[in-house]
C-alpha cells in the first residue's frame, strides 16, 4: 500500500476527519540518464558554490529571497513554524458547483482515505452528502512548505481532493499573446460546415481509449536501438489550412468523419450496396498460415507494418500492430 504523502484533518462546521492524502496519478514517462558522448560515463549534478566551485553539503543550505540589495536567509525548519495550523488543517470555507470553476483552475488530483477505522461513518457520510449535493468544499492548507487551494469532492466513491491554482497564479491570454484573432469573421457556410464537423466527430469519453503513443515510440526505438536496428520517422506534420483553402478543408473532414452513406455504389454504413449496382461475386482464397508474430519486438512489428504499408502504424500500440498485421 502506498504512503500518505500528507496527513491531517479536514473540517466543515464542526466536524473533523482526520485523513491520509495520497497522490491519484503517475507518472509513464521515460527517464534518461546523461552520458559523456562516446562513453557510458555518468554526468552528474553537483550544489557548487558558484563563488569557490566547492560543493556544498545539502544539510548546508538554506533559502535566501532576494531583496535586489541582499539576500534575506530562512532556515527550512522556520517555514514550518509559521506554516497554519503546522500544516495539519483543511478548514471547508464553503461549498461550490465545480461547474462554476474554470478548467483552468485545475492542478492535479489525489486521493482522501480515513486514518482508521473508527473514522469510516464520517468519511462516508461526507462523502455521500457532497455526491447527493454535486458540490465541492473549497479550502486551503499547507503542503511541502506551500500552501494550497484545494476543492474536497466526492468521485466514484471516495473523496478526492483537487488542487487548485491561485487566482494571480492565472495569466491574462491578452497581455500573452500579442496576435489573437478575436472574433475573425466567418461566413455562414463555413461556420455550418465547421459545425457539421464538430457533430461528425462527437463522441463519448472514454480515456481508456487514449495513450500516450510517444511513450511507446520512445520503448520502440530503445528496443530497436538495442537489436541493432533501424527506427522508424514520424510522419510529418500536417500542413497549416489557409484561409483560400478553408472550406475545401472544411468538407473534406466532414467528408473523411463518415457519413454513413457514400455515392457511386459503394457499401453503405449498413453494408449493402447502394442501388444501380450489382454486387461483385466473392471468390475463394485459400489463406496461408499465419505468421506467429507474438515473440516480435514491438520495433519488429513496426517494420512488418511499413512495409505491408499498414494504415496508421505510427500510431499503433504492439498489441494493435499484431492485430493489423493478422489481418494483412
Amino acid at each position: 500500500m502506498a504512503r500518505p504523502v500528507w496527513a491531517g484533518n479536514p473540517s466543515f462546521g464542526l466536524v473533523s476527519l482526520p485523513v491520509g492524502l495520497y497522490t491519484a496519478t503517475d507518472s509513464h514517462t521515460i527517464h534518461f540518464h546523461q552520458l559523456q558522448r562516446g562513453t557510458a560515463d555518468r554526468i552528474r549534478n553537483r550544489r557548487v558554490n558558484e563563488r569557490t566551485g566547492d560543493e556544498v553539503d545539502l544539510s548546508d543550505i538554506v533559502k535566501g529571497y532576494d531583496t535586489g540589495e541582499e539576500y534575506v536567509l530562512v532556515e527550512p525548519k522556520e517555514l514550518d513554524e509559521i506554516a497554519p495550523g503546522r500544516s495539519r488543517s483543511l478548514d471547508v470555507a464553503g461549498f461550490v458547483d465545480l461547474t462554476e470553476v474554470d478548467p483552468i483552475f485545475f492542478a492535479k488530483t489525489y486521493y482522501l482515505g480515513p486514518r482508521g477505522a473508527e473514522y469510516g461513518k464520517v468519511y462516508s457520510l461526507l462523502e455521500q452528502a457532497l455526491a447527493n449535493a454535486g458540490k465541492a468544499g473549497i479550502a486551503a492548507f499547507v503542503m511541502r512548505q506551500h500552501k494550497d487551494l484545494v476543492a474536497l469532492k466526492a468521485e466514484n466513491g471516495i473523496l478526492t481532493l483537487l488542487s487548485l491554482h491561485w487566482a494571480d497564479e492565472i495569466r491574462d491570454p491578452k497581455k500573452e499573446i500579442d496576435n489573437l484573432p478575436g472574433k475573425a469573421k466567418a461566413s455562414d457556410k463555413e461556420l455550418k460546415m465547421a459545425e457539421q464537423l464538430i457533430d461528425a466527430m462527437s463522441m463519448k469519453w472514454d480515456p481508456d481509449e487514449f495513450h500516450d503513443t510517444f511513450q511507446e515510440k520512445v520503448t520502440a526505438m530503445i528496443d530497436a536501438k538495442q537489436a541493432g536496428e533501424t527506427v522508424e520517422k514520424a510522419e510529418p506534420a500536417a500542413e497549416p489550412t489557409g484561409v483560400v483553402d478553408l472550406m475545401e478543408a472544411l468538407r473534406a473532414s466532414v467528408e473523411r468523419a463518415g457519413s454513413p452513406k457514400t455515392a457511386g455504389g459503394k457499401a453503405t454504413a449498413s453494408g449493402k450496396t447502394a442501388p444501380g449496382k450489382k454486387p461483385a461475386a466473392k471468390k475463394r482464397v485459400r489463406s496461408a498460415p499465419k505468421e506467429d508474430l507474438s515473440g516480435l519486438s514491438k520495433a519488429d512489428l513496426y517494420k512488418k507494418a511499413a512495409a505491408a504499408n499498414v494504415p496508421g502504424r505510427s500510431n499503433m500500440t504492439r498489441d494493435d500492430l499484431v492485430k493489423a498485421l493478422s489481418r494483412t
